[in-house]
């Protein structure tokens, strides 16, 4: 089996989160967009690894137990992404202590091609202290790129508003009218410091749109590894939405990438980053990528809230498994002390 395609990236990982009506149909002998023109469809990115850190390949879909808030899900197995492009936005803290960081960006350029692998792609560039500022808007075009990444440089700031950052990227994504995977790759501190957006909006924006984060932080000392939305059994969605809440507020990077069902390193040193690049680009081109049809409420639309899912293989017991651990359905009440 050959290596999937880069499903960390993908874009479709996030849950369409809200009954909407599906995009104009694509030709019967093009297949490109068969998961994107279904509206109340889930698709989890999922990693399978053996202890040792080794890939396990050529899984069949009925090897697979996926859960939606402890309920198994009739599930598909997705490989055929080949013409699926990519828009991607590139959010890179300037400001605190993102300037000793910045001499390890020198190949950033490389990293987004890495990324991307061979689909089409177009990438905006977005860098934020206090406030997200576009350094250069969506292009395809290598010389672009180069010429926006030129302009990265460290900022006298005393916040990273990294939660306004992302919303705000987000909504570039949004205002793409455009069959591509959406994607954020994000590079920052592991906290948030002093975002105006709230974290609830936030996590239900990356639904809407059709978002993954991939995030690369850096910060002082060892990061804190989340566990925050490990299953540990079926619990409201109002509590879940509480418990995501709470979990960006101690590492926004972390969170952002688990929810979404992107990739999350860490990294001190210029040997840590690279080895977590590399980490993180082998992790993204070897996914199986795994879609659900979410159980339904009154009104056919997915049961309002915060969902949380879990993924198995029963025949693999001790395999490390990795994926996206929750999604955000319907909309998001502005009265609810979360938000």
């Amino acid at each position: 089996m050959r290596p999937l395609l880069p499903a960390a990236l993908l874009a479709t990982c996030t849950a369409l989160a809200q009954t909407a009506p599906a995009p104009p149909p694509t030709p019967a002998d093009d297949q490109s967009y068969t998961l994107r023109t279904q509206a109340n469809i889930v698709l989890v990115p999922t990693t399978v690894q053996t202890k040792k850190g080794d890939m396990i390949y050529q899984l069949k879909p009925e090897q697979f137990v996926v859960e939606d808030n402890g309920v198994p899900q009739a599930i598909h197995l997705d490989e055929d992404t080949d013409s699926l492009g990519l828009s991607l936005v590139v959010v890179v803290q300037c400001s605190r202590s993102a300037g000793w960081e910045f001499t390890k960006l020198d190949g950033l350029g490389t990293m987004v091609d890495d990324l991307a692998g061979g689909a089409p792609r177009e990438v905006a560039i977005v860098t934020y202290g206090s406030a997200p500022l576009l350094l250069g808007n969506f292009s395809s075009s290598p010389e672009a790129l180069s010429r926006a990444l030129a302009q990265l440089t460290p900022c006298d700031d005393s916040d990273a508003s990294t939660l306004d950052a992302v919303r705000y990227a987000t909504k570039l994504l949004e205002a793409r009218n455009d069959h591509n995977r959406h994607a954020i790759l994000l590079i920052s501190e592991t906290r948030d410091h002093g975002s105006d957006a709230k974290p609830a909006e936030v996590i239900a924006a990356l639904g809407r749109t059709n978002t993954v984060v991939d995030a690369v932080a850096f910060g002082p000392g060892k990061t804190e590894i989340l566990n925050d939305l490990k299953y540990t059994g079926v619990t409201s969605p109002i509590s879940l939405l509480v418990m995501a809440v709470e979990a960006l507020k101690k590492n926004a990077a972390h969170q952002l990438a688990a929810m979404s069902g992107g990739e999350y390193v860490n990294f001190t040193t210029q040997k840590g980053f690279d080895e977590g690049l590399h980490q993180l680009t082998n992790h993204i081109h070897n996914y199986y990528l795994l879609s659900f049809q979410p159980p339904t409420a009154a009104g056919g639309a997915p049961s309002a809230g915060m969902h949380r899912i879990r993924v198995r293989v029963p025949d693999y017991p001790t395999a490390r498994i990795r994926f996206r651990e929750s999604y955000f359905s319907g909309e998001l009440d502005a009265s609810d002390p979360v938000n």
